[in-house]
C-alpha cells in the first residue's frame, strides 16, 4: 500500500524557518516526480514546489520563489521542503504528492499527481 507521510509542521513566527518532510513507502518508486501543495483556510489547494525524479530539476510557485527549497533523498525515500522567511500568508496545510510517471519531469498541476499524503499544518504567526 502506497503511503506518503508528512511531518515537521508547526507554529513559527513570521520571518522564521521550518522544514517539512515527506516519507514514502509501499513500493512508491524513487523514479517518480514529487511535489508540495498547500491549502489555506477558505482557499483552493495551490501548487508550491515540484522536483523531478532525480532531484536535478525543480519548479516553484512565484509566491515562494527565493524563500522555499525542495529537495529529495531517494536513498531515504524522503522529500523535503525547506521554508525560509515565512510569512503569515504561508499558513496552510501542506501536502506532498507523487506522480506515477517514471523518470518524469516536474509537474505543477494537482491533476498530474496520483498519490497524496494526509498533510501537515504550518502556522505562521505575525
Amino acid at each position: 500500500q502506497v503511503q506518503l507521510v508528512e511531518s515537521g509542521g508547526g507554529l513559527v513566527q513570521a520571518g522564521g524557518s521550518l522544514r517539512v518532510s515527506c516519507v514514502t513507502s509501499g513500493g512508491l518508486s524513487r523514479r517518480y516526480p514529487m511535489g508540495w501543495f498547500r491549502r489555506a483556510p477558505g482557499k483552493e489547494r495551490e501548487f508550491v514546489a515540484a522536483i523531478n525524479w532525480s532531484g536535478g530539476s525543480t519548479d516553484y510557485a512565484d509566491s515562494v520563489k527565493g524563500r522555499f527549497s525542495i529537495s529529495r533523498d531517494n536513498a531515504k525515500n524522503t522529500v523535503y521542503l525547506q521554508m525560509n522567511s515565512l510569512e503569515s500568508e504561508d499558513t496552510a496545510v501542506y501536502y506532498c504528492a507523487a506522480a506515477r510517471r517514471p523518470y518524469g519531469g516536474t509537474a505543477v498541476g494537482g491533476a498530474d499527481y496520483d498519490y497524496w499524503g494526509q498533510g501537515t499544518q504550518v502556522t505562521v504567526s505575525s
